[in-house]
């Protein structure tokens, strides 16, 4: 897991520096909670984030008041989880959670505790918690960090470590496991090893996760700009055979001459070069899963002829396993697809550069521009090459489109209602048929784009 990093140990902030970049409004909530006879502080992400001036997502606040307590010092107030002495504070324009010092006994599914016990003593509260990261709270009185597990030396160190000992800590959250890959590949800090050694044992938990959750998790893993660190860091722990099976079969297969790298690394490589949303760098990620299963040819000179189509079916079942919505499938699906073209200038006419276009939506073009160079950076040979017939690609995309001809269906002069009539067909089949036709003409020829020009080639056929 550990590899070489430059820069030493992280900078992080003195604890008296922390206190005027609370929000007001976190603040404010800590004051009235402790007017009233309380202890509260700001604990968990908030405080590591502001440590490592990052910015913070999440603003939480741990305290020894009882929800029902802090439900009657505020107006404005959601019952996240009572029972698990959660509330949601409702302040401003901020939402923020309050939980009561808590401590949690049992884990029959894996994910949320059996029961909980409120108590009153912090550092019995963080005793709970994940990592040594995220196991700190803020003295807003005193103004220092209360850190009883060295979270601030770790981040320091830049580790994640699991508090106590990392297989109850992984017995009790199957996601932690997950979690722990995710943190690493985020604040691209190493695992310390009797963490990492953990997650292996400790899988039958992580299966019981569902699978939403998951999903989450790897989002927020290809949104960081350490994604294929965060792959890898999966495969090495055993996770991506659970969660991406697919991918197994990459790992070691030779491609030819014309790559660098087998499978696997090359879709690592261009994970690496993939810029966009997570989306689309899981599109990326998965945009050669199909070779294995498409290879041709000797070892070393494989060929992987429709690995494409292959690949879009493979990431259609992950993507339906892990419940992912049907405009996410769509645009994946649709993207894998139609990765593979091979521009040639003198022999594209503007006919085949309107079909590129209808058969990857004009919606997806940038996206897939994204996905090509991703592939030809990560490719290895002949990547400037490709690069630079894909920037001649996009010239010629730019000066199709702005002509404005039809590229679908409805941008046909004539519709449906219309072709009925003209045929005399009720609707079905022989109506999509005949309007394809029409499409095929029209993308060929866009001055064809006329009524009564469609209307006399819907006649004549």
């Amino acid at each position: 897991i550990a590899r070489e990093r430059s820069g030493g140990g992280a900078a992080l902030k003195p604890d008296s520096a922390l206190v005027d970049l609370f929000p007001v409004t976190v603040k404010k909530i800590v004051r009235r909670i402790e007017q009233a006879g309380f202890r509260a502080y700001p604990v968990g992400g908030g405080v590591r984030d502001l440590l490592l001036t990052r910015k913070v997502g999440d603003w939480d606040v741990t305290t020894n008041a009882r929800p029902d307590q802090v439900a009657g010092l505020f107006t404005r107030v959601i019952p996240t989880g009572f029972e698990h002495g959660t509330v949601t504070v409702l302040y401003g324009r901020m939402a923020i959670e309050v939980t009561t010092f808590r401590g949690d006994i049992g884990y029959g599914d894996g994910r949320h505790p059996d029961q909980v016990v409120f108590l009153d003593s912090l550092s019995e509260d963080l005793k709970r918690r994940d990592f040594t990261v995220n196991a700190m709270a803020y003295d807003l009185q005193t103004q220092k960090i209360v850190d009883p597990f060295g979270g601030r030396k770790d981040l320091k160190g830049r580790v994640i470590r699991a508090v106590g000992d990392p297989i109850a800590r992984f017995s009790e959250d199957g996601l932690r496991p997950m979690r722990a890959l995710r943190f690493a590949c985020a604040l691209d800090f190493e695992i310390e090893a009797n963490t990492f050694a953990a997650i292996a044992p400790t899988v039958g938990v992580f299966r019981k996760v569902a699978i939403e959750r998951v999903r989450g998790e790897l989002l927020k893993m290809l949104a960081s700009k350490h994604a294929a660190r965060g792959i890898e860091l999966l495969r090495q722990s055993g996770l991506l055979a659970e969660i991406l099976p697919e991918l197994i079969p990459t790992i070691g297969f030779a491609q030819n001459q014309y790559h660098d790298h087998d499978v696997y690394q090359h879709s690592l490589a261009s994970l690496h070069h993939a810029r966009g949303d997570a989306v689309l760098k899981l599109a990326v990620l998965l945009h050669d899963i199909g070779k294995p299963a498409t290879a041709g040819g000797p070892v070393g000179e494989h060929t992987f002829y429709g690995h494409e189509k292959k690949s879009a079916a493979l990431a259609k079942k992950i993507l339906t396993r892990m419940r992912f919505s049907k405009a996410d499938r769509k645009r994946i699906e649709a993207l894998i697809s139609n990765h593979m073209f091979h521009y040639q200038e003198e022999s594209w006419t503007d006919g085949a550069v309107r079909r590129l276009i209808n058969r990857v939506g004009s919606e997806y073009l940038a996206d897939l521009w994204e996905i090509r160079k991703a592939d030809a950076r990560g490719g290895g040979k002949g990547k400037k090459e490709s690069l630079a017939n894909l920037r001649a690609l996009d010239r010629r995309l730019k000066s199709v489109l702005a002509k404005d001809a039809a590229l679908k269906i409805t941008d046909l002069a004539i519709d449906g209602k219309q072709v009925m009539k003209i045929l005399g067909c009720p609707p079905g089949s022989q109506v999509g048929e005949a309007l394809q036709f029409l499409l095929e003409q029209v993308l060929d020829d866009p001055s064809l784009n006329q009524t009564e020009t469609l209307e006399s080639l819907l006649k004549k056929q």
